[in-house]
């Protein structure tokens, strides 16, 4: 039996619906977002958009509109999801909490839903919700004005079957709509109804129109007092109102959204198929209207929605492409446009096809995305980690220590590097022209240097292992020193701007005090080991702080306080403990053992988002981390992470005013924290042993790190867990695949061009990419009319060269043709290097239809040509003529799609007839199918779990798996693939992938991936068994239509009963926004069966209970220790279950 944990790695980042109103406050103008199966509120605000609340919903939106109830000063939200149910919330200001006024379902029994989800179904009085959710029926939810409460629903009957329209009309005395539909002699009509409530049926409306432009899809609603309708075709936009019509031409296109821009309809904007965006005004006489005009603003991303927010600002949603924040300007720019782009946010969406790469061979990988349709089609580079971008380095080995220093203490920017070696120190200084250049300062000893600082009052600390020196930053000679008693050398030191903590051999720990440009010694102790760390870093939760702030100058003004720290920790030898110790007596408050036989070699306190704690870094790359309690000097229950596997380096830095650590090691690592929740993200960089920040007027903003051999200075990417980096092709791109061994990548674009008669013309190409630089090297022009289909990366057995190739699977596409007759296999080498790699057409193949799929097959080449499975064979004749030859092939299917193999067996996954296993007979040549689901499934993608298992995803959002009865006793039974695992997805997949977007740490591999019922499992002293997954290297990726990126890990048996008792605790206790339940919400369902989600971990539910607050926490870990499964165990703690479900998090 398969079980899989299935989790979110990219929230969806397509945007489906907008929305402008006063949702969070009366006079709050807000912009809401509809992304799938998630919205977002954000505030508009002198500063901008402010992102307010990001909310997970239980399906997928199909309508977002805004009402204002009767008597309330704010608009509700209504919400319709894809299978009707429906709900309408509210804001809570006092809360700041969303919820939920009204909730149920409008799904019916019978009827067959609209191909069209109108927008628009709420009346403009308030009176009524009415949707075209089945053909030939009208849905009603009549609201009670005095209250605002939705009462029953009920259909109308609706004699247009094929609607392409409704709207609601304004200033009618009774609810009236307005359908645009077709007949069944494809002509187009319009019509207008009053919705009457008593009698629950239609009455004729005021007017109706015959015959309206056949290409009329959109209609627009102009509110009173003016009223009417404006009808927008492909030609023409016409304003009717049942007595006056005004009719103007526009360019030949497709209008797809439109927005209003005043409030009583005078403008209205529209944008199109190309994403040119468009204003139509309509001229007034009184209340009529007298003309419209209609005017080309400019350019924008293709729009799937467009809000208009204030002052010429409007919010352009798409699904696409990226969304924008644009204004729109009096005047004309050089390109003469009136658009000026403010903001830009990142949309991964659809994605098309994605390959996983691993170019530091570190086992983690980064995708490239085929993103984005026609202009807007991308490559998207998404990793996992934070990017150093170098701005300088220099080979400068063996670098021990390193520290930036200010002119003084307030000043903004660093001035010096000091860089300590194993008997000496280098000062680098930024010279006149910008430049590093080394400088000598007379008072600092040039010995090997422990630790350099800013000191408060203008002064340098120099602490190196025989003496502390204080020197004064203006005369740049020694104000003061300390020495450590004779025979007895500093080992290790740490200071804030007016304290200092050094460990001297023997054990003993000295704090010092920096006053008035002198060093007092104040207390010692001596200890019962020798001193490993030791740290006296400020915590600044008392204040609402973030982080050490005497990082950065640029104030004249202190509060000393925040400068000082009441408490200094140290890690200790030989015992592997950590004390935390008062200041300034040094009186023990705490001692806690590490549970482990590995040296602290780094501690750290550090207060993210107001919330302090105490880190540890140890021998093996592992990190602990404790909540402190500064007050009591105590410290909370031990987390432990592995980060790598050499010795830890804790120091701080600051990006964007808030305070993160680096952690300094073989996979050096940024500490950060969202949510009250400690993160990790790598760095994209390899081995890193010292970090310091270094904020320079020539390098702002950088962090210098040195590695054994090289020192980098360089900027850091924003502080997040993913980081997308852009390439735009304006064109489509449709298939990828890469190739390591030429470092490219073969990328299939389609370009879309309007020729004099406005038709459009399509071109295929196959595009050569550098796999780094993601410079097009070359690029292959197919036929007309020729599409490209497919690409696979293909060495091939025989090949005198034995090189890899990029084979591309093409269809001629004709408009007369049901299903394209015609296709060419290609087969390109990669010829030349660097910047002079060209693709060379090595051979290619006629085949009779479309080649839907390749796949590479030991040697050989698998291709899905229209309904057959087809295996082709590598051959060279004597003058080097290289062919590929049928060898065999698979007929049955009816279009094979998708195709994976492993070993000798082949996973297909065809239309409408989900996945089947063939076995490729290598002594007969010959491919026969050994087994089948018997199930109708339209598939979108297959994968291959292990060798008996697959996954697919089809049409409906749905995941499933089948699984192989190689041992049964029937040949009926073993030629049945038998689905084992159901999970409703919500999101349509395009394509899997093996890979992982984080490091895959070696030792966690060699861990036990076993979990115990109950708490008690250990594999360390105090640590609970991790979660991890089953078959580590079968984790596999997946990309979706709405930029959704998601992961999924096989899990053991009692991995999979353990966490569906969370999962069930976690829905006990967690109710879904709107009132929509978890386990309808991944019910499975299409077009033949429903069943209820098995063999499935929901990850994102799992996941959650890190973001609960601790009250939320206790009651879900109450119904896990209550739910009769503990088998007399003891029971689990909040601190055990945040442990658990943490490991698993890290794993995406």
């Amino acid at each position: 039996m398969a079980y899989n944990y299935v989790a979110t790695a990219q929230k969806p980042t397509s945007v489906t619906h907008s929305l402008t109103a006063a949702f969070t406050g009366a006079n709050d103008t807000n912009l809401l977002l509809a992304k799938s199966t998630r919205f977002e509120v954000h505030l508009l605000t002198p500063e901008g958009l402010q992102p307010q609340h990001d909310i997970n919903l239980y399906g997928r939106i199909a309508i977002f509109e805004v009402f204002r109830a009767a008597n309330e000063p704010q608009d509700w939200l209504f919400i319709v999801t894809q299978r009707f149910q429906f709900c309408v919330l509210a804001y809570d200001a006092a809360t700041q909490q969303v919820v939920t006024k009204a909730h149920g379902s409008i799904r019916d029994s019978i009827g067959r839903s609209s191909e069209i989800v109108t927008s628009g179904n709420i009346d403009p009085e308030g009176r009524l919700i009415g949707m075209n959710l089945y053909e030939g029926y009208f849905k009603v939810i009549p609201i009670d004005n005095g209250k605002g409460i939705l009462r029953d629903t009920f259909n109308i009957r609706l004699d247009e079957l094929r609607v392409i329209d409704i709207k609601f009309l304004h200033g009618y005395n009774k609810p009236t709509i307005c359908v645009l539909y077709e007949d069944y002699k494809a002509a187009r009509h319009l019509k207008t109804y009053h919705i009457l409530l008593k009698e629950k049926d239609f009455a004729e409306g005021p007017w109706s129109q015959s015959n309206v432009e056949s290409g009329a899809s959109l209609l627009i609603p102009v509110p009173a007092p003016t009223g009417g309708v404006l009808i927008v075709s492909n030609q023409t936009i016409v304003y009717h109102n049942g007595s006056t019509f005004h009719a103007i031409p526009m360019q030949s296109t497709v209008i797809q959204v439109y927005g209003a821009v005043d409030k009583d309809g005078s403008r209205f904007l529209l944008a199109d198929q190309y994403g040119t965006l468009s204003v139509v005004a309509l001229q007034h006489t009184g209340k009529e209207v007298s003309g419209v005009h209609l005017e080309v603003l400019g350019e924008t991303n293709i729009a799937s929605c467009l809000s208009y927010l204030d002052n010429g600002v409007v919010f352009i949603g798409s699904t696409f492409g990226d969304s924008q924040l644009i204004k729109l300007n009096a005047d004309r720019d050089e390109n003469g446009s009136y658009i000026e782009v403010l903001d830009t946010y990142v949309n991964v969406g659809p994605i098309i096809d994605f390959c996983v790469m691993d170019l530091d061979r570190q086992g983690q990988g980064q995708i490239v995305t085929c993103s984005g349709a026609d202009k807007d089609g991308t490559l998207r580079v998404i990793r996992n980690g934070i990017g150093i971008n170098e701005q300088a380095s220099a080979e400068l080995p063996g670098i021990k220590g390193m520290w930036s220093l200010r002119e003084t203490f307030a000043a903004e920017h660093d001035k010096y590097l000091v860089q300590s070696y194993v008997s000496e120190i280098r000062i680098l200084a930024i010279g006149d022209e910008d430049e590093m250049e080394e400088k000598e300062i007379p008072a600092f000893t040039n010995v090997k240097t422990l630790l350099c600082r800013n000191m408060y009052g203008d002064y340098w600390l120099q602490v190196t292992e025989s003496e502390v020196r204080l020197i004064s930053c203006t005369s740049f000679s020694l104000s003061s020193t300390w020495s450590p008693v004779s025979g007895s050398r500093i080992t290790v030191a740490a200071a804030n701007p007016t304290q200092v903590a050094v460990a001297t051999s023997g054990g003993v720990l000295v704090y010092l005090e920096v006053e008035n440009g002198q060093v007092f010694e104040k207390t010692k102790v001596k200890m019962e080991h020798e001193i490993a760390c030791v740290d006296v870093s400020p915590l600044t939760s008392s204040d609402g702080g973030d982080g050490d702030v005497s990082m950065t100058g640029s104030t004249t003004h202190w509060d000393m306080a925040a400068l000082r720290s009441s408490l200094c920790v140290v890690g200790l030898w030989t015992s592997f403990s950590v004390c935390v110790l008062q200041l300034p007596s040094l009186e023990k408050l705490t001692t806690e053992s590490l549970g482990t036989d590995l040296l602290p070699r780094s501690v750290l306190c550090n207060t993210f988002e107001g919330n302090d704690y105490l880190l540890v870094g140890l021998g093996d790359g592992s990190l602990m981390n404790y909540e402190l309690n500064v007050q009591q000097g105590t410290i909370g229950t031990r987390k432990r992470v592995s980060l790598g596997s050499q010795p830890l380096s804790l120091s701080t830095f600051r990006s964007k005013n808030m305070t993160h650590v680096f952690a300094a090691c073989d996979r050096p690592t940024v500490i950060y924290s969202n949510n009250n929740k400690l993160l990790y993200s790598n760095i994209n960089s390899k081995e890193v042993n010292v970090m310091c920040p270094f904020d320079s007027e020539s390098f702002p903003e950088c962090l210098a790190l040195s590695s054994e051999e090289e020192l980098t200075i360089g900027t850091v990417d924003d502080i997040q867990k993913l980081h997308i980096q852009t390439f735009h092709l304006n064109e489509w791109a449709r298939r990828i695949a890469h190739d390591p061994d030429s470092h490219t990548l073969g990328v299939l674009t389609v370009s879309f061009t309007v020729d004099d008669t406005g038709e459009e013309v399509d071109q295929g190409f196959v595009r050569l990419f550098d796999d780094q630089t993601f410079e097009v090297l070359h690029s292959y022009r197919l036929d007309p009319f020729e599409t490209p289909c497919s690409v696979v990366v293909c060495p091939f057995a025989g090949d005198s060269v034995n090189a890899s190739y990029f084979v591309v699977g093409t269809a001629y596409i004709h408009e007369e043709e049901a299903e394209p007759h015609q296709g060419r296999i290609l087969v390109f080498a990669v010829t030349g290097i660097h910047g002079e790699r060209k693709l060379q057409l090595v051979t290619e193949k006629e085949v009779k239809g479309a080649v839907y799929c390749l796949n590479s097959f030991n040697g050989k080449v698998l291709a899905g040509v229209n309904s057959k499975a087809q295996l082709y064979k590598w051959s060279e004749n004597t003058d080097n003529e290289k062919e590929l030859v049928s060898e065999c092939g698979h007929y049955g299917h009816t279009l094979v799609l998708y195709m994976e193999s492993r070993g000798d067996f082949i996973v297909v996954g065809d239309l409408m007839k989900s996945i089947s296993l063939l076995s490729y007979k290598q002594l007969d040549g010959t491919i026969e199918e050994i087994a089948k689901d018997l199930n109708s499934n339209w598939m979108s993608a297959v994968g291959i779990i292990d060798d008996d298992t697959y996954i697919g995803s089809e049409t409906d959002f749905n995941l499933f798996t089948v699984q192989r009865n190689s041992g049964a006793a029937s040949d009926e039974e073993r030629g049945r693939l038998e689905t084992v695992g159901e999970f409703h997805l919500g999101e349509f997949v395009n394509r899997f992938r093996y890979g992982s977007l984080v490091m895959q740490n070696s030792s966690s591999a060699s861990q036990a991936p076993a979990i115990a019922s109950g708490p008690t499992a250990m594999v360390d002293v105090g640590e609970p068994a991790p979660v991890v997954p089953a078959v580590q290297n079968q984790s596999m990726l997946f990309g979706t239509v709405s930029g959704m990126i998601g992961v999924i890990l096989p899990i053991t048996k009692d991995q999979y009963a353990f966490l569906l008792r969370v999962q069930q605790a976690l829905t006990q206790v967690v109710k879904g926004v709107g009132g929509f339940s978890h386990k309808d919400w991944r019910t499975f369902e299409n077009r033949r069966s429903v069943s209820e989600a098995r063999n499935f971990i929901d990850g994102d539910l799992v996941e959650s209970f890190l973001d609960l607050p601790k009250p939320q926490m206790m009651k879900v870990v109450d119904k896990l220790n209550s739910d009769g499964m503990l088998d007399g165990t003891d029971q689990f703690t909040v601190e055990d279950l945040t442990l658990r479900i943490e490991e698993l998090a890290q794993l995406h």
